[in-house]
Formats: C-alpha cells, structure tokens, sequence
C-alpha cells in the first residue's frame, strides 16, 4: 500500500480498485466499511436533489447531504490509507490508530445521521436553535467534531514517530494532515453569532440561529453552483473546504515529488515544504478574504495581491530549491 497513492496497480498500468479496497479493510475493516457505505448513500442523496424540491435555507434540501457524504467518502478512505502507514510492532500505536479509526466512524456515523435527520424535518442541522431539539442536535454534532480534531492529533504525532522509506512522501503525508487539523479548526469560525444575530438578541427577538456560514450577508442568498458559496458577502466555508482537503493534495503532491527521478530528497522534500506552506497562506486568505465579507469571485486590490505575492515567493523558492541542480546540468 506504500507503493502508489492509488493502490495497487496491474501489470497494464491500471489502478486496482478490489485491491486497494481489500489494503484498505485490512487496515481498518469498519471504518472502510463507513468510507464505502458513505459513497453509496451519497448516490441516493444526489437523486434526493432531483427527487425532492424542498428548499431549505435557499439550497436544495438534499445537497448538504450530499456534499457531506462525497467529503466523508473522500475522508475516511484517506484517513484509513494514512493509518496504514504506523508501525503496528508497538502496542500503543496500534491502539492508539485503532481508536482513531473507532473515533471517525462514530463521529460521521453521528454527524450523516443528524443532517439526514434535519432534512427529513425541513430544517437546517447546523447553527439551529429554534427548539430544545434542534440545539442538541448542533451540540451534539460540535461535541463530536471536536472529539474527531483531537484524533487528528493523535494521528499526526503517530505519523511524526514514523519512519519512511521516502522522506518526501513522508513529509507529504504530514503536512496534509497538519494542515487539515487547521482547516478543520477553521469551521469553529462559523459558529460564532454574527453582529446582526447579536442585534437582533438585544432588541428582544428571541434566539432560532447562533452562527453562520455568510459573513456581511444573511445565509441562503445568492450562491456559487453546486458548492452553494455566497457570491454576495464572505463565506467561511471556502477555507475550510480548502484545509479539510489538504489531506489529498498534500500528500499526493509528496507521493508525485517522491516519484521523480531526477529529483533527489535534498530537492524534494523543500518542494514538498515550498508546496504545503503555499497551500496554508492560501487557505489562510481566503479566510481572511471571507472575514472581510467579500465574495470569492470579487477579490479587491488587497486580496489579489496577496494572492499574487504567494505565488511569486512559492515559486521563488521552488526556483531556488531546484537551482543546484540546474547548475550541474548547466555545466
């Protein structure tokens, strides 16, 4: 399973879906049964768009669940991948990994069944005080994200102890989830009463929503396809959409470096550095950008230069990272 980001391959080059799945059970039977089972119940929630043409909070009823159940999917099989990387010689590791995988199963086991939940009910599942029942139920999804980022944590330090026969795909794997741990901590920011809410409180109004995914704008406005992101205010999603996905692209972006010949570890293991710190600044302004309650497709003076001054220093340090090399082939 060490061998390819995507799992085993046959001798024509082509990836092995049965085999990567069975490395993946081996690894962590339940916890590859929920990724699988995740994906399944996704299908049915997209056909739930097309099915029921209910509308809450401005979006399709059913598309929360299914951008839930396609994050999940892509989660937990990566989490099961990553796992199969600790050294299982030591006790502790592998019940710590263990109880990792124990941690995410319940966890998602609990959030799919509260936002399904809340769709049955016409309601939202996130930022819902309306009733006794709706504020348990954002509790109880909070309790159980909060418990899940503290598995996070276990899992880096499992993967800091390791040892690979790669140090750049070693790297890549840790920084990803370093950055998702971040990422993750990031949708905290939405559970915050906005200033509006909190006017609303003081003159009287009694308390139905705490929290919000807008910022400058009520949520449920006007929204980019498919994702649902405000094009009219700043939307905090936007970050931790890009944090909770480093777990990918991070550590493929290893696994790529890793593969190229002509790059020694001296080379690429900086890249892969170069990369992930790019990745967090990035991450890290488009929450800024959404603080400020602008939309993603309407960057000011500011954010665009801040994005270009990212760029311009990733890939002056790239070009400085890979300057020995190009010298000796100079010569």
């Amino acid at each position: 399973m060490a061998t390819s980001i995507l799992g085993p391959r046959d001798p024509l080059g082509r990836v092995d879906i049965v085999g990567a799945i069975r490395s993946l059970w081996r690894v962590h039977a339940p916890l590859t049964l929920t990724g699988l089972l995740m994906g399944v119940l996704t299908l049915f929630f997209i056909a739930g768009i097309f099915v029921d043409g209910r509308v809450i909070t401005g979006a399709p009823a059913w598309l929360k669940p299914t951008k839930f159940g396609i994050s999940i999917t892509l989660y937990t099989l990566t989490l099961t991948w990553m796992l199969g990387f600790v050294d299982r010689s030591s006790k502790w590791k592998r019940r710590a990994a263990a109880a990792v995988a124990w941690v995410a199963v319940v966890t998602f086991a609990i959030e799919m069944t509260a936002i399904v939940t809340q769709v049955v009910r016409g309601t939202t599942s996130h930022f819902n005080a309306a009733t006794p029942f709706d504020a348990t139920v954002v509790a109880t999804m909070g309790i159980t994200i909060l418990v899940l980022w503290v598995a996070n944590f276990v899992t880096a330090i499992l993967l800091l102890a390791q040892r690979f026969e790669s140090r750049t795909f070693g790297w890549g794997l840790r920084l990803g989830l370093l950055l998702t741990i971040v990422g993750m901590g990031l949708g905290f920011l939405m559970t915050d009463p906005t200033a509006q809410q909190l006017a609303s409180w003081q003159g009287g109004e009694p308390i139905t929503v705490i929290g919000a995914h807008s910022v400058g704008v009520p949520d449920g406005g006007e929204g980019m396809p498919v994702t649902g992101w405000s094009t009219e205010g700043g939307d905090l999603r936007i970050g931790h959409f890009v944090g909770m996905h480093a777990l990918q692209v991070v550590p493929f972006v290893g696994w790529f470096l890793s593969r190229r010949r002509r790059l020694s570890p001296a080379r690429s293991v900086p890249l892969t550095w170069i990369f992930a710190a790019a990745y967090a600044a990035i991450m890290l302004l488009l929450t800024w950008q959404a603080l400020r309650a602008q939309p993603l497709v309407a960057p000011d003076a500011v954010t665009a230069g801040a994005f270009l001054s990212i760029v311009l220093l990733a890939g002056s340090a790239s070009l400085i990272a890979l300057r020995p090399r190009l010298r000796r082939q100079a010569g």
